[in-house]
């Protein structure tokens, strides 16, 4: 009953091939390629970025409001961790209240 029970493997039926035979093939080198025609690199033409008043004040708002909803957050962590943490010292001490007052009856 507790011993697991293994199929078994039934004999392959019909004929088996052999494998086939792999010859080794030769490498024979090829012409090596020439080196393209080297030109003169092209200048960087990147766009400048230029701030106006209106999109530094932008920047400037969002980056305020991701400090204040990441500062949330945190804070409504740390309150929650405080409220569980005051809970749980409420209960401790009801729990010893009750036990010391169960040995003194």
């Amino acid at each position: 009953m507790f011993r697991p029970k293994h199929p078994t493997m039934p004999q392959p039926t019909g004929t088996v091939t052999p494998p086939a035979v792999v010859e080794p093939t030769t490498i024979t080198p090829g012409t090596p390629a020439s080196p393209p025609a080297s030109t003169a690199p092209a200048p960087p033409s990147r766009p400048v970025v230029q701030l106006t008043p209106g999109t530094a004040l932008a920047l400037v708002g969002g980056g305020t409001a991701v400090v204040l909803v990441v500062g949330a957050v945190l804070v409504s962590m740390l309150l929650a961790v405080a409220v569980t943490a005051a809970s749980l010292a409420i209960c401790a001490l009801v729990v010893r209240s009750l036990v010391n007052a169960q040995h003194r009856r």
